[in-house]
């Protein structure tokens, strides 16, 4: 069954490239009949230092702060809402940002929280700072992170896939986000250890040779995988290029004008099941178009 997106969370800092994700996040919102809830968090940090700053006078320093923040998002919330025909609730709340928004997904049973690429304060280090990467490894939810300004409807997706448990996911998801896209299934393969045939002196032709053999047996796995993922054939194309998975990636966004990566947070490494997998990370850092990072589909 394709999961459904039920409630959209965003976390805005108030930054012009946070506007940017509530904006997607509305139109997503309105074009999947989907709840929209906006949170803003005020450092606990912040709040320590005011109070030394202003010792006793700092109760109603508190006060105009919180009310002059939620008065912020309601005005963020009317400006990227009223277009669609929707309203979000507003979630102000001081803390850690990180454990704040966690509970907030949580809470609100968000099917998509939604990030700017950059902003300040808890944001300013998206794609690969410190929070990003926490929030990434934390989160059982799919993670969007919004770099363009949402003109239209998201249109042509590439899925890059590498065959782990996360591959048929994203897929789904994909097509869940952007039903009416064109979805791009792209795998990147590389010999095993090509190099190595190289340096014990194997003909161009017989490593060519195993690369042909590498090329269709990927080819009919992602025949396999667009037949078992429920997706209608006539909104998939697949891609099989030899070469770094990272750098095919990028190519491909940019050769076939995508304006949505889907990926799996990890890839099939043991190690990049405890870290944000290496190629995620690379592809969130240097994409030009927005990059949503799913997680295993909860039971």
């Amino acid at each position: 069954m394709m999961p459904r997106l039920r409630c959209l969370l965003t976390a805005t800092d108030l930054s012009g490239p946070a506007r940017h994700a509530a904006a997607r996040a509305a139109r997503l919102a309105r074009e999947h009949q989907a709840r929209l809830a906006l949170t803003h968090v005020i450092s606990q940090g912040a709040l320590q230092t005011l109070r030394h700053l202003l010792g006793q006078g700092t109760p109603r320093m508190e006060e105009s702060l919180l009310h002059d923040a939620h008065q912020d998002c309601l005005q963020l919330g009317t400006e990227v809402g009223q277009p669609q025909g929707i309203s979000a609730e507003i979630l102000v709340r001081v803390g850690n940002p990180i454990d704040e928004i966690s509970r907030a997904v949580d809470a609100q049973d968000a099917s998509l929280l939604v990030l700017g690429n950059r902003g300040s304060g808890f944001l300013r280090e998206l794609p690969l700072g410190s929070t990003a990467e926490r929030l990434l490894r934390r989160l059982s939810r799919p993670v969007l992170v919004v770099k363009q300004t949402p003109h239209e409807t998201y249109r042509r997706v590439l899925v890059p896939v590498d065959f782990s448990d996360h591959s048929a996911h994203a897929l789904r998801l994909a097509h869940t986000v952007a039903p009416q896209a064109d979805l791009i299934l792209l795998h990147a393969f590389e010999v095993p250890y090509e190099s190595q045939l190289r340096r014990a002196d194997l003909s161009e032709d017989t490593i060519l040779g195993y690369r042909s053999v590498a090329r269709r047996e990927a080819s009919q796995q992602l025949d396999e995988l667009a037949a078992a993922s429920g997706v209608p054939e006539n909104r998939i194309r697949r891609l099989v290029l030899h070469g770094n998975p990272s750098e095919n990636i990028l190519v491909q966004e940019q050769e076939q004008d995508c304006d949505l990566i889907v990926m799996g947070k990890h890839g099939q490494s043991l190690l990049e099941e405890w870290l944000l997998g290496s190629v995620s990370k690379h592809v969130l850092a240097q994409s030009a178009c927005d990059v949503l990072v799913t997680d295993r589909p909860r039971p």
